[in-house]
């Protein structure tokens, strides 16, 4: 399922995109982001159906040896191990994920050349070669190549990245997020399924509700939330704050008093930790400063009210 961590950066990536273009439509701006959201889970199922390709482009390459004029014995009797990997069979036969990428049109085919470049790299490490050598076939074997392929040749791979951008710029910084998701679905595999153990969107129907009111609240408070960063920001010029910055701090603030279930530390890890890779490389101490004072102000204000045990 995603993440509560790709749900706040997606609302933060909302909160730009609305606040850049001066649009004065919340419909809209929930729309695209609801749009954004779903995206990811369609960029996972796209992922997990990827290695199905890379399987299917060593067949071929097989066939196409088999049916040179003077084969030679290898090209006779290739190893096929990797192509009749039960692992393989077992995603290429999940009619729940090929029923979701049929239905929106979503395939690899079009993109062989990247299933060339990745086959070639994955064909060329020393754990494919182990993993070919071994004679006899074990489930637990395919799932391993599988998490190797996903964390050691995809989640590398540049070229990879760039498809993803031209093909959708929602799928933008998302390729890692997809990528845990399928790699949670391998882990879950048995070899006796019978249906491949697709996650769920969102774990719970809080999740599902999260991005858009996470948004909203963020939004309609915007004003109010960036006073207290500029109040507290004594020591900093208020107009060279990265604007990014503000966000973090804006959907943060919105967090801390808009959702009672979500415990205040790991509302100010979370915006934090987002920092780290979304904003300048100082902004991490100086969001955690800022913060840490608006939470006092907050809390001496009455107006952070968590509910639960340890959610203080």
């Amino acid at each position: 399922m995603l993440s509560r961590r790709l749900l706040r950066i997606k609302v933060i990536k909302a909160l730009y995109a609305h606040l850049k273009s001066e649009s004065d439509s919340l419909t809209a701006s929930l729309k695209t982001l609801g749009a954004s959201v779903d995206k990811t889970f369609e960029l996972y199922h796209l992922m997990l159906r990827l290695m199905v390709d890379v399987a299917d482009y060593a067949s071929r390459r097989i066939e196409l040896g088999r049916a040179k004029r003077l084969p030679t014995p290898e090209e006779l009797n290739p190893n096929r191990r990797f192509v009749d990997s039960a692992l393989v069979a077992q995603i290429a036969g999940s009619k729940p994920l090929g029923d979701y990428l049929a239905k929106r049109s979503l395939d690899w085919a079009g993109e062989q050349e990247t299933v060339k470049v990745l086959y070639n790299a994955l064909s060329n490490t020393e754990f494919y070669r182990q993993y070919m050598s071994t004679p006899h076939s074990d489930y637990r074997s395919d799932v391993h190549l599988a998490e190797q392929f996903y964390s050691q040749i995809v989640a590398e791979s540049e070229q990879m990245e760039e498809v993803l951008e031209e093909w959708s710029l929602l799928w933008a910084d998302d390729m890692d997020f997809a990528l845990i998701m399928a790699m949670r679905t391998l882990s879950a595999c048995r070899a006796d399924q019978f249906q491949l153990p697709l996650l769920p969107q969102f774990k719970n129907d809080d999740d599902r509700r999260f991005p858009g009111e996470l948004f909203t609240a963020s939004l309609t408070g915007y004003d109010e939330y960036m006073s207290y960063v500029e109040r507290f920001a004594k020591n900093w010029d208020v107009e060279r704050i990265a604007f990014l910055d503000g966000l973090v701090m804006t959907a943060a603030i919105a967090e801390l008093v808009s959702f009672p279930s979500i415990p205040v530390k790991v509302t100010l890890d979370e915006y934090i930790e987002i920092s780290k890779y979304y904003s300048t490389p100082s902004s991490c101490v100086f969001i955690n400063g800022i913060l840490d004072k608006v939470v006092e102000e907050l809390r001496s204000q009455g107006r952070i009210t968590k509910s639960g045990r340890g959610l203080l």
